[in-house]
């Protein structure tokens, strides 16, 4: 299981109607080490501002690994992060998440980074089974 779920937001999900404060929540709670990642490339981003701000550290351990894993492949678990924290989320191999601003004015770098010629040059022996 991804996400550590309270039997409070299944019987919200089994009615239909989940609070996405509470879903965030349960993301904080269930994916530490992915949370503190991107909040600390969002602070990173705010401050020092530019078109974006990137991690290149692979995680520690494998559960660290897992948990970046499962929180940008899920559709859902990605886009709450993204209207929580207000930027486009952006993820290479198994470490380098990247947030953009929400605004156009990173359009070109976003682009550059999601490419098919990116995703290549940012390969690595070290990180082949990652």
């Amino acid at each position: 299981m991804s996400l550590d779920v309270s039997p409070v937001l299944i019987e919200q999900a089994e009615r239909g109607e989940v609070d996405e404060a509470e879903f965030i929540d349960c993301v904080r709670n269930s994916l530490p080490y992915a949370w503190d990642m991107i909040s600390s490339l969002v602070a990173r981003l705010q401050v020092d501002g530019g078109e974006f701000a990137d991690n290149t550290t692979p995680p520690p351990d494998e559960q660290a690994r897992g948990q970046l894993l499962r929180a940008l492949a899920s559709d859902a678990i990605k886009g709450a992060l993204q209207r929580h924290f207000g930027v486009r989320l952006a993820f290479q191999n198994c470490h380098r998440v990247a947030v953009f601003p929400l605004d156009h004015s990173a359009d070109e770098t976003l682009t550059r980074f999601t490419s098919v010629r990116a995703q290549l040059l940012n390969q690595s022996p070290e990180l082949r089974d990652c």
